[in-house]
């Protein structure tokens, strides 16, 4: 059974046999979503174009765009080709972001700005205290020049949930354009831009809609995708032109990943019937909460302190016990059937486990006796971490 069966329907194991893929994307998909893939359809045939249009009506309706505001644009490639697209495409050449970091993501847009060469200036928060509005209000008072703030709403590098509705009611006080990277964010938590007002937000197939990997698409608003045009730095990242030929058309102007267009499409209908935002979001959070009480009980600790914990991906702290090595641990979780990814910490060592993907509360709870089996047998009989660990947790405050 799948979530379409019912909110509380089991979730079976992968029909290869694969690991779960406890990720913040690629992520375990469910086997009606791999099945949509087993179709070819041609990119330029009618059918194929109905399927785009829906794509697009249906993500607009997840976002909440009940005034016809905004519109979605696909585009082809992975999420990075997405948050490029927006910035080359959204900011003026003569424009100016102020670029708030707390992460591997935040970094990785200011290394975008400087390959475009759009100024920037950035409040860099380290691996993961949040930015606040107070100081983005300063940053904007001290620089008129400063035309737009880009955030990413869930920077996964730590899994905190940066304080979105605060920042935006700022930015929007001060006469300022939002840029979203909501990448790992969209479809489980709420953007509406009704309440959250933005100027564009990206996200992508294979993230909290749970489609597989091939594409990302941007949601703006229709006067700046109009300004857009003749901004862009690239030919295939520029939206307008993608926009434009969607809209005469309704055809990608390149080849387009018709097969995880496919896949898309069925997880739309199962995002909707598990919910659509709220249930999907609460499934996730139930898996985080499954997740953290039981890794605590191990004796793990976490980087963020409860108010700061999406329901997205956690970070732990590795270990102090000199028999802990990350490796084997990695290997020992996956030869289980379940992989996670390393940490993206400067200061201490650390991992992390998602919380998203075709998977629930009960199967959380199985990784958890896993990785209970797994210390057991690496000879670690401590979880904790090292004090230098809990001094910067110690950080984070409210």
């Amino acid at each position: 059974m799948t979530p379409a069966s019912g909110a509380n329907a089991p979730f079976d194991p992968p029909a290869q046999g694969e690991p779960y893929l406890l990720t913040p994307g690629p992520l375990t998909t469910s086997a009606e979503v791999k099945t949509a893939m087993l179709k070819d359809w041609g990119s330029w045939d009618g059918d194929f174009r109905a399927m785009t249009a829906e794509l697009r009506r249906h993500l607009l309706a997840i976002a909440g765009d009940s005034e016809g505001y905004y519109d979605c644009v696909p585009l082809q490639g992975s999420g990075t080709f997405a948050v490029e697209a927006m910035l080359g495409s959204f900011l003026p050449r003569d424009g100016k972001a102020l670029v708030l970091v707390n992460g591997a993501y935040g970094q990785r847009i200011v290394q975008t700005l400087g390959y475009l060469g759009r100024a920037c200036w950035m409040i860099d928060k380290g691996d993961y205290l949040p930015p606040r509005g107070a100081e983005v209000a300063a940053a904007l008072d001290a620089d008129p020049a400063i035309s737009h703030v880009v955030l990413v709403h869930c920077e996964t590098s730590s899994g905190i949930l940066n304080p979105l509705q605060e920042i935006a009611e700022v930015v929007a006080a001060k006469g300022r354009k939002l840029l979203i990277d909501s990448m790992s964010a969209f479809g489980a938590l709420d953007l509406n831009p009704e309440e959250v007002p933005y100027t564009a937000m990206v996200s992508s197939a294979n993230k909290c809609i749970q489609g597989v990997p091939g594409f990302g698409f941007v949601i703006a608003r229709k006067t700046e995708i109009e300004a857009a045009k003749g901004r862009s730095h690239s030919l295939s990242l520029d939206i307008h032109d993608q926009w434009a030929v969607m809209e005469k058309t309704g055809q990608w102007r390149y080849t387009p990943p018709t097969h995880a267009v496919a896949a898309f499409l069925q997880a739309l209908k199962q995002h909707e019937a598990e919910g659509g935002v709220a249930g999907r979001g609460a499934r996730y959070a139930a898996n985080r909460d499954t997740l953290v009480a039981g890794m605590r009980a191990l004796g793990f600790e976490t980087l963020l302190q409860d108010d700061w914990l999406s329901p997205i991906i956690v970070t732990f702290f590795n270990p102090a016990h000199p028999k802990f090595d990350f490796k084997r641990f990695y290997d020992l979780l996956k030869a289980r059937g379940f992989i996670i990814y390393p940490g993206k910490l400067t200061v201490v060592d650390s991992f992390r486990i998602g919380c998203i993907g075709h998977l629930d509360s009960a199967i959380m709870q199985q990784l958890v006796d896993a990785v209970s089996e797994v210390l057991n047998e690496m000879g670690v009989d401590d979880a904790a971490p090292p004090s230098a660990a809990m001094n910067e947790r110690a950080k984070l405050v409210a």
